[in-house]
């Protein structure tokens, strides 16, 4: 019997972890933002993180090929600007729900972008499409007629996430996943920490409530979650991980009602709901596999 087929409850058990800890991400990067320039927030977030990650993966590190480490810093490159579309959005939102709602949107279009690379998307991808259009329809309607900075931003970040995704498995997928991640988080600290430098004023102080978010983002909802997803991943199959992994807008909604009194209007909410229907909808095939390892025996039936 393989690890995976061994550990299917603890890698469940992890990932729902995960989708916990990247929600209060959102959380404590908001928080943090009250203090500091976007910019410089989350570049010097993710250099803390990746030199935290990087203890554990110097062994991994200084036995990979020098062309491998090139491509892992180059593919960062591309985190870099979909991670700087998504930190500009959460500056400008005003509905943290929502947002995490947009930026999932990127779950759906890997298979969209992976057509300029010669695949071709499942059926589920274009029977969920329209109904992900409609979803952020209406959370434009609800702006009246018009989309919010905030929104397009997440947009842009979402598309940016799925075409990583679509080029981490073609350039970097003989790179281990922890060494890779630690590249790509050094990556983007490095390039967007100098786009703060050249763009944003550094705050003369930052006060200790502020650093004590950023420390948070840093640990919680970047080291650490990094560390067990990457863990979690290696105990289950890339699609079965997926499908808890959209549970983080989830998360982040509820979350974020709690903490900021959030709440949505009807428009919202349906256009919230739509496109988790369309994620649901786009990996129905293994939404249906993790229910029946989840429902009791007789509930199968």
């Amino acid at each position: 019997m393989n690890r995976i087929a061994r550990a299917p409850w603890q890698a469940d058990a992890l990932l729902l972890l995960v989708t916990l800890m990247a929600a209060g991400g959102w959380i404590f990067s908001k928080e943090a933002l009250v203090g500091m320039p976007p910019l410089l927030f989350i570049g010097t977030r993710f250099l803390l993180a990746g030199a935290i990650l990087l203890g554990f993966a110097w062994p991994a590190l200084r036995r990979l090929p020098a062309r491998r480490v090139r491509r892992g810093l180059l593919v960062g490159l591309l985190f870099s600007v979909a991670t700087g579309f998504w930190i500009m959005g959460l500056h400008y939102s005003q509905h943290l729900g929502e947002s995490a709602f947009i930026t999932s949107l990127g779950i759906l279009m890997v298979p969209v972008i992976g057509m300029l690379f010669g695949e071709t998307p499942p059926r589920t991808t274009w029977v969920a499409l329209p109904v992900a259009l409609t979803g952020f329809g209406l959370l434009s309607l609800n702006a009246g007629f018009r989309v919010e900075i905030s929104q397009l931003l997440m947009v842009c970040a979402a598309l940016g996430f799925a075409l990583l995704i679509n080029v981490n498995t073609r350039v970097v997928r003989n790179v281990p996943a922890l060494p890779l991640t630690t590249l790509q988080l050094l990556a983007v600290g490095t390039v967007l920490t100098l786009l703060s430098l050249l763009f944003e004023r550094a705050p003369v102080a930052v006060e200790s409530a502020i650093l004590g978010w950023l420390l948070a983002s840093v640990v919680l909802s970047s080291s650490l979650r990094y560390f067990l997803q990457i863990k979690a991943q290696g105990m289950t199959t890339p699609s079965h991980a997926s499908v808890i992994l959209m549970l983080e807008a989830v998360w982040t909604a509820l979350i974020a009602a709690w903490w900021f009194g959030e709440s949505m209007t009807a428009l919202q909410l349906t256009g919230c709901s739509l496109i988790f229907l369309a994620l649901l909808i786009n990996r129905w095939y293994w939404v249906r596999k993790v229910l029946r390892r989840w429902l009791p025996t007789d509930a199968k039936a």
